[in-house]
């Protein structure tokens, strides 16, 4: 096998978790234009249904479902479904999560009268949402003796960044999780099973242009500190994640496992000096 064709995901059944949000739409088409059959799993139905035709339109075979990741039996058809389908499944990529307003602390704002339930809400969305999946889809890959799980965690689950205290804890949580999975299927199951992460940077979307720019489109107070805390002096974009993401999934990684790639232009390495 060339190594061109180790970075080919002809044929692969990919199950997207969270492919409604912004990141799945950069997903759908990386793993699209890779040539996976793309199982689109997510709780909006419009989205879900401009994902599936954005596969059609690039010639690639999909399927959508709408389902939660944070109800078992929801993610129990889901699998059944797609196992009708198409037979296996050789890879997953969690990609359901996402900050909740409650879990963030306002600058003003009493650390200690932070609402605790909403902090649990973003702990069970973005580790749980990861975990009950992992489990589902996971059963079928470790069945097979092969497969590859991607979890998405984030900067927070190496640096402390100040106000979003649900959405770190949950990330930090992730990155353990993903060590754990990674070391537990390959001592069981074998060694074409892995479990890595990805941990993109602050990247400029449509959902969160408001947060992150002005109206004159200079960046926000919060903007500029990413910026200046990033080496590449900038903030980044969706596609720039998908490279890293083919790669986790593809052949050409057959040996990385148990990892967390950070995607962010050099700020989880930077000391800022």
């Amino acid at each position: 096998m060339s190594i061109l064709d180790k970075f080919s995901l002809a044929g692969k059944v990919i199950v997207l978790t969270g492919a409604t949000g912004v990141l799945g739409k950069s997903f759908v088409r990386a793993l699209a234009e890779a040539g996976a059959k793309i199982a689109i799993v997510g709780r909006n139905e419009e989205r879900a249904t401009e994902r599936l035709n954005l596969v059609n339109s690039l010639g690639a075979e999909g399927m959508m479902i709408v389902a939660d990741v944070l109800h078992e039996a929801s993610m129990l058809e889901a699998k059944e479904a797609i196992l009708a389908k198409w037979g296996t499944i050789d890879g997953l990529i969690n990609a359901a999560g996402g900050n909740i307003p409650g879990a963030t602390i306002g600058p003003d704002q009493d650390i200690f009268e932070a609402n605790i339930q909403d902090t649990l809400k973003a702990v069970e969305l973005n580790l749980f949402g990861t975990i009950i999946p992992t489990h589902v889809f996971g059963k079928v890959m470790a069945a097979q003796g092969r497969g590859s799980i991607i979890n998405i965690a984030s900067l927070s689950s190496s640096q402390a960044i100040s106000r979003v205290l649900g959405y770190t804890v949950a990330k930090n949580g992730v990155v353990g999780f993903t060590k754990w999975m990674a070391s537990e299927l390959a001592l069981r199951y074998g060694d074409q099973l892995r479990v890595n992460a990805i941990a993109p940077g602050v990247f400029l979307t449509e959902q969160n242009r408001t947060l992150l720019t002005n109206p004159d489109g200079s960046y926000t107070d919060r903007a500029q500190k990413f910026v200046n805390g990033t080496p590449f002096s900038r903030l980044g974009d969706p596609e720039e994640l998908n490279g890293t993401l083919v790669y986790l999934l593809s052949d050409a990684s057959a040996f990385v496992n148990g990892e967390t790639v950070y995607v962010d232009g050099g700020f989880n390495a930077w000391s800022g000096v």
